[in-house]
This record gives C-alpha cells, structure tokens and sequence, in this order.
C-alpha cells in the first residue's frame, strides 16, 4: 500500500511554534539556523505546514528586492511527496507577492537534498568552500562529517526560478 498524499497546506500558527522548536532542536541542531552567515531565528519567520505536521517549509520572504530563501524543508515522512507539495505551495505564495525565484542553500555532504531540489527544477547557483567551516565556530552543533559519511564543509546554492 502506498503513503496517502499530502491533503492540505496552511499557514504556521502559533501553536505549531513549539512543535518547530522541537524538530529545531531534534533534527537542526536548535536555533539559530545560520545559512550563508547569515542568522536567521526559524521560529520568528513565516512558514508551511503539510497536513498534520507531517513537513514544514521555513523561509525568509524576500523583502527589498532580495530573492525569497527556503531555509528549512523537513518531511517527517520521505517519498510520500511532502516537500514536492510543500515547495509548491510556497512557490504559489511567492508568485502572488510578486516574486519569480526562490533560492535553497544545502551543504557539501547532502546528496539527497542536491537530487531532490534538482529534479523539481533548482539549478546550482552557487558554491562557497569553506563556509560550514567558518559557521562551525559559531554554532558549535555542526558536525564535522556528515551525510554519507561525507566532511562537512560547504555550501551550495541552488536557484529556482519560476
């Protein structure tokens, strides 16, 4: 039997913030997610919820003609197509505030996440070597090998534009 699909996505509420906080803190290593040294505090920032918090998508929206940055998509379950539908619907909020790219940033070692945002149409965008390096002094939970077990070292930009 397959996994149902995904029946509905919403809007954060302040009530999924503590649920946030926890997958923060379980899978993210907490707050603050610094993404291209920038930090940015997850659980302030507008987000989207598949389901019954079966995925959440977290993103800077891309104010004074900056590009809107997906900065956490988690799916609690893989393959059932959480993130397809989750990186759709934010498309579709973007589009209507007047935006046409959105950008992700993934690290060296996250080969799946590379596969995945590929084959839904982001192309690599940019590389900064060295940059998880530098972060690592400031977040200290970064570890030091990764996926795969792969030396976590880099990130790597990826561009949809829509």
């Amino acid at each position: 039997m397959g996994t149902p699909p995904v029946t509905s996505i919403r809007a954060i509420e302040a009530v999924d913030r503590p649920w946030l906080d926890t997958l923060l803190r379980e899978h993210w290593g907490g707050e603050p997610m610094i993404v291209r040294g920038v930090e940015h505090r997850a659980l302030e920032l507008p987000a989207l919820i598949a389901g019954d918090r079966e995925g959440v998508a977290v993103y800077e929206p891309g104010a004074e003609h900056r590009v809107p940055e997906l900065l956490l998509l988690h799916a609690l379950r893989q393959g059932g197509g959480i993130g397809t539908a989750l990186i759709a619907a934010l498309v579709d909020v973007l589009r209507r505030a007047g935006h046409d790219r959105l950008l992700v940033t993934t690290s060296n070692d996250n080969l799946a996440a590379l596969r995945f945002y590929q084959r839904r149409g982001f192309r690599l965008h940019a590389i900064r070597c060295g940059a998880v390096d530098e972060l690592r002094a400031r977040k200290p939970t970064i570890p030091l090998v990764g996926f795969n077990d792969i030396q976590l070292h880099d990130e790597i930009d990826l561009l949809l534009t829509f």
